[in-house]
């Protein structure tokens, strides 16, 4: 089955010869807007999501972009092809052809093309192992991400997810043959892809790369033996204002050079709304200031930190009257920085 290229620098609305600040201001006006605490269709909101994150995922990463600008000239060219096998691990969101199983969460994971080329983090893995037809079995357990966004892992959320695989066919039970003839419904194959869907509860707490485990959700077992379980596996979404290790955030606040120097107060945001911090004057560029329990809550219910990091800006363009105030600063002030 083809896999589709992805247009990253579309879903973002840059240019291809855009910045890494320029994207990255881009992802953040996006996420802002399409994150679904605040869209009012959800649904939409939440597939625009995923693709924006996809998309910042590959972009605001220098490695992965480069990889991603080659593909993408050889698919300008006529000259796009995946590569043969498939880039990662094995996956059954996007297999096809007799016998193939697939697997689809709803809303989570990323595009087969992101997949194939950027490391196989998302779609559905099968567990290994095998069985004998007369043995009793347990089925084997299927993995998959959920992309889960920095509120829900502080408050908690119930998601729906939804698989969809290779099953015995209704019409024929699972033979083919209906009435002597081919069954039309599976076309003879026996086998249908149903859909099943299931509530996953979100604990508040989670941790990016914990698994959550659904009992009994995996595949089927054999000659009686129970199913196997269905284990997703948290991924944090990128966000427009944090940065996150472990249970602590980071925020980038920029000032004007003036601020930095004289000190202010200004508002910074957290998970759970604005707090005022007290920049202290000679703030230095880098600088972070801790704000204690702002972070992420951990499972026990005590919360990391948040720390806020200085990054002074310079204004691109200055009037007469400000350039003069700079000169009179530059000849009265006995600072020094290269020495």
């Amino acid at each position: 089955m083809p896999v589709e290229f992805k247009d990253y620098y579309k879903t973002l609305g840059v240019e291809r010869t855009a910045s890494g600040d320029e994207i990255r201001t881009a992802f953040r006006k996006l996420a802002r807007k399409y994150h679904p605490d605040v869209a009012k269709d959800k649904k939409q909101a939440e597939e625009k999501f995923k693709e924006i994150n996809e998309a910042y995922e590959v972009l605001g990463d220098p490695d992965k972009r480069k990889k991603y600008d080659e593909l993408g000239a050889d698919w300008r060219n006529g000259g796009f092809r995946p590569p043969p096998g498939g880039g990662g691990a094995r996956t059954y969101s996007w297999r096809s052809g007799e016998g193939a199983e697939g697997f689809e969460f709803g809303g989570t994971g990323f595009s087969d093309f992101f997949e194939q080329f950027f490391g196989g983090r998302g779609g559905f893995h099968r567990g290994g192992g095998g069985y004998a037809e007369t043995q009793t079995e347990r089925g084997q357990d299927v993995e998959g991400v959920i992309m889960v966004t920095l509120e829900e892992a502080t408050n908690g959320s119930v998601r729906s997810v939804s698989v969809r695989r290779n099953g015995a066919c209704p019409e024929c039970g699972g033979t083919g043959i209906k009435g002597r003839k081919e069954c039309p419904r599976c076309e003879g194959s026996g086998q249908v892809q149903v859909s099943h869907s299931y509530q996953v509860r979100i604990p508040a707490g989670v941790r990016d790369g914990q698994r959550l485990r659904l009992a009994g959700r995996g595949e089927p077992g054999h000659g009686g033996g129970p199913a196997g379980d269905l284990y997703l596996r948290v991924r944090f979404a990128s966000h427009p204002d944090f940065r996150v290790e472990g249970g602590d955030l980071y925020h980038d606040l920029e000032l004007a050079p003036w601020e930095a120097a004289l000190g202010t107060n200004v508002a910074a945001p957290t998970l759970t709304g604005p707090v005022n911090i007290k920049i202290p004057s000679g703030a230095q560029n880098g600088q972070r200031l801790r704000v204690r329990g702002k972070g992420l809550a951990g499972p026990g219910g005590a919360a990391g930190d948040l720390y806020v990091v200085v990054r002074v800006q310079m204004p691109k363009e200055i009037t007469p009257q400000a350039r003069a105030l700079w000169e009179q600063l530059a000849r009265e002030s006995n600072f020094h920085p290269r020495n």
